[in-house]
């Protein structure tokens, strides 16, 4: 058998809108610095892309300009910093463009609401990361993958293909939330120089606009979404979003892999976040941690009360409306139930459950905001975490508990149902349980679920069982980044054969990654 020519080693630029600790308003930001992190420590070359945020620019370490790129859809003069992230030491290019990137919110106004300029901000950075990737930066690295993240750099395969024809990398595409789709006004496609025939609109429109995630999933070589089960779900009308057609048309380039998290980063035995470390091995130091939790959030210090966290969003995908009306109720069924909340959103319901925490004093507390350093302790601290979702594509908050040893309840859709076992009496006896679910998106449910985790919490020997075995489910990118790396393997082997008129030997081009 032929062998194939030598490849490159992989290069892969990871185009993403935020990127911890640079930039986050959620798990995109994390899955945006662990999974590169792990690629580059299986061996691959790996560099970074994202806006240049004020705070961005802030973090970087030694940040420099390496480049300008003349014509960024109008932009002028536009200096790429290239530095180093703080944590990783992964490169990093900065998109600097003060009038774009450097004030406000990353996506939002100070009053919640979508900025009117998101659709030029991401698609000059579209735009931008399109030209590095084609070398228009005089970068002397070129990547042989392009791995874009959420509809934020959904232009980034068609601007790629526009600027390189043929020749252009191989592109993936990661849809980390179908619900979030990039839509702006149709006729903003002429300021984004986007191309107007026919078969180029197909990939573009959705209910008469312009949709940056239907261009992702549209013009890239690859797609992958967050989980297994998710990449099933967004292929049918309750999850798809009005997209499900398409997805399923391209259902032989869909991948579904399961996220993963940092696992040193969130450890509880090694975290100085934390008022004591402790293990699966040894707990005790958990106890600490609740009583230092309590007296931080003026809860009643009680090491025997089940304490429930809720750490996320306050939406509707969280089930943050249904949580609000049912809480008093959760509370009102055993005196000693405390509750603490950390985490922002619609403000009806930050207001809803502000007012609860005071109608519960030293049962409740809610802290409206995030704050990095209070998330580990209060992983750390809890007992449950309550995480119910009308959706979920994977979520890293059920995996950060489960780490920390605090018991997540779930509804079993998407991520949750591939990352969580369900405490029935089976599972329970066959030591595999690590939570509980839920199925109905209802208070009753919810309700019921709250009841059968603390009903579990009173049976010492039973829990600390459960949270053995949650603490030790391996939830590292190692498997699911040598998944990512095997992909980008066959699309480069696909990419060779076509280039040499004949098949590539796979194994060879995986051999040499």
């Amino acid at each position: 058998m032929t062998r194939a020519r030598s490849v490159a080693p992989q290069r892969i630029l990871f185009a993403a809108s935020e990127i911890f600790p640079l930039a986050k308003t959620g798990g995109l930001a994390d899955v945006c610095a662990s999974l590169p992190a792990a690629l580059a420590g299986l061996g691959a070359e790996v560099q970074l892309v994202m806006p240049g945020y004020e705070q961005a620019l802030d973090l970087a370490d030694r940040p420099h300009v390496t480049a300008t790129l003349d014509n960024v859809l109008g932009f002028e003069n536009v200096r790429i910093i290239t530095a180093r992230t703080p944590d990783t030491a992964l490169p990093i290019n900065l998109i600097d463009i003060p009038e774009l990137y450097r004030n406000g919110g990353i996506y939002q106004n100070a009053d919640g609401s979508d900025r009117d300029d998101n659709a030029v901000r991401f698609g000059v950075f579209g735009q931008a990361a399109a030209q590095i990737a084609a070398g228009r930066g005089g970068s002397t690295w070129h990547p042989n993958i392009v791995h874009c993240n959420d509809w934020q750099t959904g232009l980034v395969p068609l601007m790629l293909r526009e600027l390189c024809g043929p020749e252009m990398p191989a592109t993936v595409f990661t849809a980390h939330n179908m619900m979030f789709q990039g839509l702006f006004p149709w006729e903003g496609r002429t300021a984004l120089r986007l191309p107007t025939n026919d078969g180029i609109e197909a990939g573009l429109g959705l209910h008469g606009q312009l949709s940056f995630l239907k261009a992702g999933l549209y013009f890239s070589d690859s797609l992958t979404t967050v989980s297994p089960t998710y990449a099933r779900e967004i292929q049918t009308p309750d999850y798809g979003y009005g997209l499900e057609g398409l997805v399923r048309a391209r259902g032989g380039h869909l991948t579904g892999i399961l996220n993963g998290i940092d696992s040193v980063f969130w450890d509880p035995s090694g975290n100085t976040r934390l008022a004591a470390r402790y293990s699966a091995q040894d707990l005790s130091g958990k106890r600490y941690c609740k009583n230092a939790l309590q007296r931080e959030l003026g809860l009643v210090e009680d090491e025997n009360a089940p304490l429930i966290i809720f750490v996320g969003r306050l939406t509707w995908q969280k089930m943050a409306d249904i949580l609000r009306d049912c809480l008093p109720a959760i509370l009102a069924r055993e005196p000693d139930r405390q509750f603490a909340l950390l985490g922002q959103g619609e403000r009806g319901l930050e207001d809803g459950f502000r007012s609860i925490a005071a109608a519960f004093p030293g049962r409740v507390s809610v802290q409206i905001g995030y704050c990095e350093d209070r998330a580990h302790r209060i992983h750390a601290g809890g007992d449950i975490l309550l995480h119910g979702s009308q959706f979920e594509p994977c979520g890293l908050t059920q995996l950060y508990a489960m780490r920390f040893g605090t018991i997540p309840i779930v509804r079993p859709v998407g991520g949750l149902a591939d990352t969580v076992v369900h405490a029935s009496e089976q599972a329970l006896v066959d030591g595999t349980a690590t939570g509980v679910w839920f199925e109905e998106p209802s208070a009753e449910a919810m309700i019921s679920a709250v009841d059968h985790a603390i009903w579990l919490y009173r049976q010492p020997l039973t829990w600390r069982r459960l949270q053995r075995v949650a603490m030790g489910v391996d939830s590292s990118w190692d498997r699911s980044a040598r998944q990512y790396l095997a992909l980008y393997s066959r699309l480069r082997a696909h990419r060779l054969g076509a280039a040499a008129g004949q098949d590539a030997d796979i194994d060879a081009v995986r051999e040499s990654a």
